[in-house]
């Protein structure tokens, strides 16, 4: 194994919590998951030599984690819209219950992470790293946007979020 490879391999390890809770966020089926997880890091190693250190590679990596679970994602749509013209209804099923536990705090977990998942892709991104503590010039850096577009930005979405409660 290079030095190369044996550095990656130890940013992986001591970040790969972050880099699946991204890929989480953009879906609650463990398959995928596990390939968005497998994509983040084929982009995450295509660019890991050039990564010049201008900013924490916490934030390269939450940037390039989202970047891809994004591009993903909207793939992902423009396969469904193609699906959808073909046929009137297409099902989407879940064949898994990652929540096991029924109790009333796993119930609001799980209410708030469907009400997520129903936001745009940028949205989900600005929130779970919210999520994460970040401080809002960190959550601007990682999706290129200012700290104050930031916060102005999670106004927003906490308002979308209590309609979505009403619904």
């Amino acid at each position: 194994m290079t030095t190369l490879e044996r550095q990656f391999a130890q940013t992986v390890a001591e970040h790969k919590s972050t880099i699946y809770t991204v890929c989480y966020m953009f879906s609650q089926d463990a398959d995928e998951v596990n390939d968005l997880f497998q994509e983040v890091l084929v982009n995450l190693w295509k660019g890991f030599e050039s990564f010049e250190h201008r900013s924490d590679i916490k934030t390269w990596i939450y940037r390039v984690a989202l970047n891809t679970c994004i591009s993903i994602d909207r793939k992902k749509k423009k396969v469904r819209t193609i699906l959808q013209r073909r046929q009137s209804e297409v099902r989407l099923t879940m064949d898994i219950n990652l929540f096991e536990d029924r109790d009333e705090d796993t119930r609001q977990v799980d209410m708030l992470h469907k009400r997520i998942s129903k936001l745009q892709p940028f949205d989900r991104a600005i929130v779970l790293l919210w999520l994460e503590n970040l401080p809002y010039e960190e959550i601007g850096q990682i999706v290129g946007i200012t700290a104050k577009n930031v916060s102005v930005r999670l106004f927003r979405i906490r308002e979308q979020l209590k309609q979505m409660s009403n619904d």
